[in-house]
């Protein structure tokens, strides 16, 4: 059946990017956020995207009432009761992620597809904490999601045909490009990239280049929009932490174990963008050394 009211789970910089795009195509989208501070930050950054839209000629002042009318917030998962799919967007932790799919399989009407954004959780273990995992499925969007066109669909051994098709159709209507991967850790561009990421790092903390040379070597010489520690900066480097831990835990291959940097400037709260010092330091998110 088609999509027309979206649940999102989590106001964060993944779920207030998925709630923008769908409120921009039409649908009702409501956001599920229980810090009140992270909610009143999701509005703010919203509101300060479709500015740009408006500012840039994207948008006009119509535009912008139109999406905005189509997003709400709430603090009580039961509000989202109606959702034809519901995404869940919050920490990339097994633990947290089971116990809101548990709330969710509660709450959403039974014809309702149970999503996840994780970027390399299996689906079938999130699944598990329902009584549908046929409605189950990975939607794995890239950040910023109203900029970035890939949409990353993961199907489990459970995942019906049904969900599969309606996810894809409404991953279009979205005006996503669609690749579908395994339930397999990393599933196809983590499965990729985190290789990539932690060798980078292991260059920059044996001293073998500097940060800049290493950056500019890929994107200078590969053609990369930024360098793979800055790269890191912008996934934030707990984010990446965590994905290589699963993948390491899944593979036992040595490509996917974290370098001791990363994990001790996670210690450190050197999270990259987010917190204002990584690789790079920032200013209201602009690099200033």
């Amino acid at each position: 059946m088609p999509i027309g009211t979206v649940g999102v789970v989590g106001a964060g910089l993944m779920g207030s990017g998925i709630a923008e795009v769908c409120a921009r195509q039409g649908l009702r989208t409501r956001v599920c956020e229980l810090d009140s501070g992270a909610m009143a930050a999701a509005r703010a950054r919203v509101e300060r995207s479709l500015a740009r839209g408006r500012s840039t000629g994207k948008l006009d002042d119509e535009d912008v009432d139109r999406i905005l009318a189509q997003l709400s917030f709430t603090d009580d998962v039961a509000d989202l009761g109606d959702c034809d799919i519901a995404i869940e967007a919050i920490v990339e932790r097994m633990p947290e992620k089971l116990v809101v799919f548990e709330h969710l399989d509660r709450v959403v009407p039974e014809h309702g597809i149970l999503a996840s954004n994780t970027s390399s959780l299996p689906i079938i273990e999130i699944a598990r904490a329902t009584r549908r995992a046929d409605r189950v499925i990975g939607t794995h969007f890239f950040n910023p999601a109203p900029v970035m066109r890939l949409l990353e669909v993961v199907r489990s051994i459970a995942t019906s045909d049904d969900t599969l098709s309606e996810t894809r159709a409404f991953g279009e209507k979205l005006g996503k490009r669609i690749i579908v991967a395994q339930d397999r850790g990393g599933f196809i561009v983590n499965l990729l990239l985190i290789p990539f990421l932690t060798h980078a790092v292991r260059l920059y903390e044996s001293g073998f280049a500097s940060r800049d040379d290493i950056d500019e070597g890929m994107r200078l010489g590969c053609g990369h929009p930024m360098g793979p520690l800055q790269l890191v900066d912008y996934i934030g480097l707990d984010t990446t932490l965590f994905v290589c831990d699963a993948l390491h835990a899944e593979y036992a291959n040595a490509d996917y174990a974290a370098p001791p940097l990363l994990r001790r400037m996670v210690a450190a709260g050197w999270l990259g963008q987010k917190s204002g010092r990584g690789f790079y330091l920032y200013d209201n998110g602009k690099i200033v050394a």
